[in-house]
């Protein structure tokens, strides 16, 4: 039996063992326990690439960015993080996301060049301006509303695996330097945001592998 087939095993272990080979062979690479014939892992290798099944090999880390003057997070009527003038980031960890991710998406938040200098022209990071940071986890970043009018989020990585990423990038965010606040995950939030400009920017952790334009 192949070591990726597993029976008996928790969902969850299969599912990434799943997302493990499907990364694997998109990449050329031959996963433990598949079969080494090469015509034909050649062929699966181009057909996974086009085929829908996968869609969780190549889900990366987002980040929705608001500038605010003021935000702040409630869970059951009870304030529990609030900020000044700085950033809300909505944060979704996908399948497949690790440190790297992570800490490709704090040095973009950190650095940032969104907040207006004495011209009144974006030239200034949170660093650069004492910004603070106002953390909310959201794996609705990853609604595929292709299908349907119903979104699904099979591309959000499950808690076990999300929420530690999500502590990791908030204690990321507090090395640079940076005070935040932050939501209560899997907790049901009302988030209040004044955004200036209005300025809101999406960043995907996918964009540290893509070719710059021009």
């Amino acid at each position: 039996m192949s070591r990726l087939s597993g029976r008996g095993a928790p969902q969850a272990t299969l599912r990434a063992r799943y997302i493990q080979r499907q990364r694997l062979l998109y990449n050329g690479l031959r996963p433990p326990g598949f079969p080494c014939q090469q015509p034909f892992h050649r062929f699966l290798v181009r057909f996974l690439r086009f085929n829908k099944l996968l869609r969780f090999a190549r889900v990366t880390l987002r980040a929705l960015i608001q500038r605010v003057s003021q935000a702040s997070v409630a869970v059951d009527d009870h304030t529990v993080g609030s900020i000044g003038p700085g950033l809300v980031v909505f944060l979704g960890i996908g399948h497949g996301d690790s440190e790297a991710d992570a800490a490709y998406l704090v040095e973009k938040i950190a650095n940032l060049r969104i907040f207006a200098d004495s011209e009144g022209r974006f030239n200034l990071s949170a660093l650069e301006t004492g910004g603070e940071v106002l953390l909310i986890s959201q794996f609705t970043l990853y609604a595929e509303t292709r299908k349907g009018r119903r979104p699904s989020f099979t591309g959000a990585a499950p808690p076990e695996q999300a929420r530690p990423l999500t502590e990791r990038v908030e204690d990321l965010l507090r090395e640079r330097g940076l005070q935040v606040a932050a939501g209560v995950f899997q907790a049901m939030m009302k988030v209040s945001l004044v955004n200036e400009g209005p300025v809101t920017i999406f960043i995907d952790s996918a964009d540290r592998k893509r070719p710059r334009a021009g």
